[in-house]
């Protein structure tokens, strides 16, 4: 018997039809002898609908409110889910995130998991029911409601498989796996069968279906993750640890030719609406960092790519990207710390995005970044910024140039092969 999570997204249970589709299959498979454990999030595009009610009312709602509202779509698909189980012979219950012991801290709108205390869940378990849990959602000390915030249902899955040990955690979606780019953008994107958790955990963070932090909660407990379409049975994605790709890789499931003369590029991930703020001529000195990116973190502001130039008479720029909907928070917040950081004056721009080319070894492999700069040139792309890792080289380019520039790059590096 194997205990086994799946989480179910928005587009795959925005509807009536797909819920009880949903049900039936789960339904089948714990006659096959399986447990179950369903995770989902709100149904279709309703937590916008609940964010744009809740705007007409106050251009800036208060964050425990929203939370508390934007919780409900999940209890909503959550219990229609239940119900659906239950009229077809499935002992079945719905559970909040509060009800499934799931504690966060206090940071409304982005709150992390603390603990899980499963203590409900492996009870109703041990007594036959399948749980559906509404995903994206918490409680803290005070038991106010929390959200985990973007890709939360994900989280929730993957903390919970953790939790209960699952031997998979499953992720169903509107597309069928992870693929070598955005199936939306370049037609003859490859699915990928396998993916390293670390590959994934970069694909993710620059643009890729699933959210980091569902990724590093897979890694760092090695639950195997299945990205897959709820639309079909077709296999999807499968990400794991390295050493159990090698066993796949003896196994001859991937693979059959062993070489490094191959392309070490898994995929090219893009992700818009960044923007870029600089800093001018701020003081080259120890602390000034700091006394930059502590209060954006303390306001809730991701800071993704950092640039700093070159001193010059201990004076130097420092650049940065925030999302499209943080930049005038981060303007007013440096502006508020402008005497404080002693920069000079502030430059920004709307409507960047960032294109990247991800996979192990690409940093210890000659060429990759020449080409991938070439492509670009080559197509009239404008560089803006540059970051790299071991296994990911990032360009900030204009938003209006990413469609053609992934275009040409999935090419460029034969992922269409």
């Amino acid at each position: 018997m194997e205990l086994i999570v799946r989480k179910y997204g928005g587009t795959s249970v925005d509807s009536i039809d797909k819920i009880k589709k949903i049900a039936l299959k789960t339904k089948n498979d714990i006659q096959n002898n399986n447990k179950i454990l369903l995770v989902v999030s709100a149904m279709g595009k309703s937590t916008d609908d609940l964010l744009d009610q809740a705007k007409q009312i106050s251009n800036s709602p208060d964050r425990r409110e929203l939370d508390l509202l934007m919780s409900s779509g999940e209890i909503i698909s959550s219990t229609l889910m239940s119900i659906a189980l239950q009229e077809i012979g499935v002992k079945a219950k719905s559970l909040t995130g509060f009800q499934a012991g799931i504690d966060t801290n206090s940071r409304f709108g982005q709150a992390e998991i603390q603990s899980i205390n499963n203590s409900r869940i492996m009870n109703e378990i041990q007594n036959n029911n399948t749980l559906v849990i509404a995903g994206f959602q918490g409680f803290n000390e005070n038991l106010d409601i929390t959200t985990l915030g973007r890709g939360g249902s994900d989280t929730t899955a993957v903390a919970l498989a953790a939790s209960i040990k699952a031997s998979i955690c499953e992720i169903y979606t509107d597309v069928k796996g992870i693929y070598t780019a955005d199936p939306r953008i370049v037609k003859n994107a490859k699915k990928l069968n396998f993916l390293a958790y670390e590959d994934m955990l970069e694909l993710a963070n620059y643009g890729a279906k699933m959210h980091p932090r569902s990724i590093e909660l897979g890694m760092h407990y090695n639950i195997p993750l299945m990205i897959k379409s709820s639309l079909d049975e077709e296999d999807g994605t499968l990400v794991c640890n390295q050493k159990d790709i090698k066993k796949l890789i003896q196994k001859g499931l991937i693979l059959n030719k062993i070489t490094e003369n191959r392309n070490k590029v898994s995929g090219v991930t893009s992700e818009g609406n960044i923007s870029k703020i600089t800093l001018k001529n701020i003081p080259d000195k120890p602390g000034i960092a700091a006394k930059v990116f502590e209060p954006l973190s303390e306001t809730g502001i991701n800071v993704d790519v950092i640039v700093q130039n070159a001193s010059n008479e201990n004076k130097t720029d420092l650049t940065f990207t925030v999302d499209n909907n943080d930049l005038e928070k981060t303007i007013d917040v440096m502006n508020k710390r402008s005497t404080e950081i002693e920069f000079e004056s502030l430059v920004s721009g709307k409507n960047y995005g960032k294109i990247s080319i991800i996979g192990s070894g690409i940093q210890n492999a000659p060429g990759y970044a020449a080409k991938f700069f070439e492509t670009l040139s080559n197509i009239n792309v404008n560089i803006e910024m540059i970051t790299t890792s071991d296994i990911r080289i990032t360009c900030l380019v204009k938003n209006s140039d990413l469609d053609k520039a992934i275009l040409k790059v999935h090419e460029v590096f034969g992922l269409d092969k």
